[in-house]
């Protein structure tokens, strides 16, 4: 019997997927839902809008769903933006 083979720690499995594109889809599936969610707001208050104030015109509901998209788009390319910045927060620095 080997002693190399008794005292080496068992093998860790590594994900299927690299960590970074594991980042991207998760910033994928935030901003999907974000745009879903806010332009369905969006069109939600444009619709109560037009048709509490407007006498029922197609309008509101369609800036509604304008301003929605438009915060969600914003809302993407700022995390996106960020992520693309370089930084040292989550990682431990060797010390030689």
């Amino acid at each position: 019997m080997s002693s190399d083979s008794a005292s080496s720690p068992p093998a860790v499995p590594r994900p299927a997927k690299p960590v970074s594109e594991a980042l991207l889809n998760e910033k994928w599936d935030q901003c999907l839902s974000s745009l879903l969610i806010r332009s369905s707001l969006g069109l939600s208050f444009g619709v109560v809008f037009s048709v509490l104030l407007f006498k029922r015109r197609a309008w509101p509901a369609w800036v509604g769903l304008g301003f929605g998209a438009g915060r969600a788009w914003e809302q993407c390319d700022s995390a996106f933006k960020n992520s693309a910045a370089t930084s040292n927060e989550g990682l431990r620095v060797a010390k030689q």
